[in-house]
């Protein structure tokens, strides 16, 4: 499931015990040689695994120099095979651009707009605990401001899907209409439509409805169709039922929301996509990431008011009653539809994708006219003092900030990625 992500500290995993190792691509085009000068890079997918105690994280970097590829630590714990530039993993959220670049294109066909209600294609679906779908635009759900709530954070439903009873329900098959009702069981995250930015997985659920509606044809055959095909997209699908990654690929690892020290590490590689579909359900590779993003920040999927829609950004957070400002998902972003720009502590803003769940966390950023761009991949979801999102930040900082200007982001609030 596309989780939410509490706020724990001090987790440190002790149960994978890796020596960081250096790979280079088989390939010519993706050796270190194409596009020298990424030691930063390297050093920090080095300290992901001998001080993180991630099993392995992967890098590829994108500039006018060429491409470079730099990994540590292993795709398996088990085997000890190294990462492949050619590996495919889970890329949760980073799947809403996916679904939102489609809905996007749809209006640009005259067959939607954004400025459509949810009862408009979906009547009647939208209703309880002050929800409206009547009120709530597709823009809205796009943009994380309908105010429904994160259906990951459903506590009945998070309970299956942390710590061993993980292992229980890895396998369960849900169906959109099941997780958008699990969300609307739940309070509203905010009074009315537009309001606020509050991270909701539901919405997207929605919005993969809409589209199937729309076209009478399913959201990963239109996402191979309108995307995938187009861009030469080798590694990257929507799976359906089935529960193991097709092709090549790292095996994934979880602490499962665990808060100790010494907590197990699990092999989470197969399970069910279908608790994140439209919103976090999809699989790719860093090769694939860099095509996909790079082409969302040069308009090349998109008509300009389209692409205009796509980056018309809306700061991460609410206003409280009394007035201050609440960040409510990752301080210093703020949100388009799908994608995300992300202030470094450095003060250089990068603009692309991120996503986490059950297994990994994976981001491709970049600057806004695409000319210098990294995609990376940490195989472990963990949230305590050695979390995932300080590790995939620190690549970034790597990459985009002045040597030493590095610093630790911050923890994601409750409301998921």
């Amino acid at each position: 499931m596309a989780r939410s992500l509490p706020s724990t500290a001090g987790l440190l995993i002790t149960a994978v015990t890796l020596a960081g190792a250096a790979t280079a691509a088989p390939a010519a085009a993706d050796s270190r040689a194409d596009a020298p000068g990424h030691a930063q890079v390297q050093k920090a997918l080095d300290q992901a695994v001998t001080d993180g105690g991630a099993p392995g994280m992967v890098a590829e970097v994108r500039d006018r120099r060429g491409r470079w590829f730099g990994s540590a630590g292993v795709a398996d714990t088990r085997t000890g095979r190294e990462r492949q530039p050619q590996d495919r993993f889970r890329i949760g959220s980073a799947a809403k651009p996916f679904t939102a670049t489609v809905v996007l294109q749809l209006a640009a066909e005259g067959k939607l707009s954004l400025d459509d209600t949810v009862d408009k294609w979906l009547p009647g679906l939208v209703e309880g605990n002050d929800n409206d779908g009547g009120t709530i635009t597709v823009r809205h759900l796009l943009n994380h401001t309908s105010g429904i709530f994160n259906y990951g954070n459903d506590k009945e439903e998070f309970a299956k899907f942390s710590g061993p009873a993980w292992l229980e329900h890895r396998y369960d098959a849900y169906p959109p209409e099941q997780l958008v009702k699990i969300g609307l069981r739940n309070p509203r995250s905010f009074e009315a439509p537009g309001d606020g930015f509050v991270y909701s997985n539901t919405g997207y659920i929605l919005a993969g409805m809409i589209v199937e509606k729309v076209t009478g044809k399913t959201l990963a055959g239109e996402i191979e169709r309108r995307i995938v095909r187009p861009l030469g997209l080798t590694g990257t699908y929507l799976p359906g039922k089935e529960t193991k990654i097709r092709g090549p690929h790292p095996r994934h690892y979880s602490t499962l929301f665990a808060t100790e020290t010494d907590a197990k590490v699990y092999d989470v590689t197969d399970q069910s996509a279908t608790t994140g579909w439209a919103a976090g359900g999809m699989v790719s590779t860093v090769g694939d990431l860099h095509r996909f993003v790079s082409a969302l920040l040069r308009g090349k999927l998109l008509p300009p008011t389209q692409q205009r829609e796509m980056f018309t950004m809306v700061k991460t957070g609410i206003k409280m009653p009394d007035g201050t400002w609440k960040d409510t998902w990752i301080p210093d972003t703020t949100y388009g539809t799908g994608v995300f720009s992300w202030e470094l502590s450095c003060g250089v803003k990068v603009w692309g994708i991120g996503g986490a769940i059950t297994g990994g966390f994976s981001f491709a950023m970049g600057t806004r006219d695409a000319e210098h761009m990294i995609a990376t991949n940490v195989t472990i979801d963990q949230y305590g003092r050695h979390n995932s999102l300080d590790m995939s930040k620190t690549v970034l900082e790597a990459e985009f900030c002045p040597s030493g200007s590095q610093a630790r982001s911050k923890m994601l609030p409750r409301s998921g990625m």
